[in-house]
């Protein structure tokens, strides 16, 4: 192929892309949360660290749509030595005049090691507002990627984006 039309394609593309514009997912909000009591391990058996876990977990809202909201959800997930595999999960949101149901439909998560031990782990994947009313209604439907991040012993922050990677944004006046 000719240089001058591979320059060309490459520049148009380019021109596209800073006409079209791209932003980053929209943050929904973002969670504080802590394990309520203990975290449940049942060892499979077939094998050394394979086993399914159950957390339950409260937490308040911090930023976002969810601010100010209260959070309690559960989740089980299979573990085969530092990956897990999340199976289920969700929760319950309430807020002042607000309520909503979430639900985990796909995740994965890995072991957080600190100083040679265990620091809690970090998770991600996708999930959906089953259900919202109220001042919570503007989540009715959505659907959200989730991230998970240990903050301490027993605690963890949940951070809500939209469900799109990258959402085009158009600057064109037409």
């Amino acid at each position: 192929m000719d240089k001058r039309i591979i320059i060309t394609a490459v520049c148009s593309a380019l021109g596209s892309i800073s006409a079209g514009g791209f932003a980053l997912a929209e943050t929904v909000g973002r969670y504080e949360c802590n394990v309520v009591g203990a975290v449940s391990q049942e060892p499979i058996g077939d094998k050394d660290g394979h086993r399914i876990t159950g957390v339950q977990y409260s937490c308040s809202g911090v930023e976002g749509l969810v601010k100010g909201a209260v959070y309690t959800g559960t989740s089980t997930s299979e573990w085969d030595g530092p990956q897990g595999t999340y199976l289920s999960g969700g929760g319950t949101v309430r807020a002042a005049g607000g309520l909503a149901v979430t639900q985990i439909t796909e995740g994965k998560g890995a072991a957080v090691m600190k100083d040679g031990k265990p620091a809690g782990s970090e998770s991600s994947g996708k999930a959906l507002f089953k259900f919202a009313s109220g001042t919570l209604a503007a989540l009715s439907g959505k659907a959200v990627r989730w991230e998970t991040k240990p903050a301490g012993v027993g605690r963890f922050s949940i951070e809500l984006t939209d469900d799109s990677e990258t959402v085009a944004v158009s600057t064109s006046k037409q």
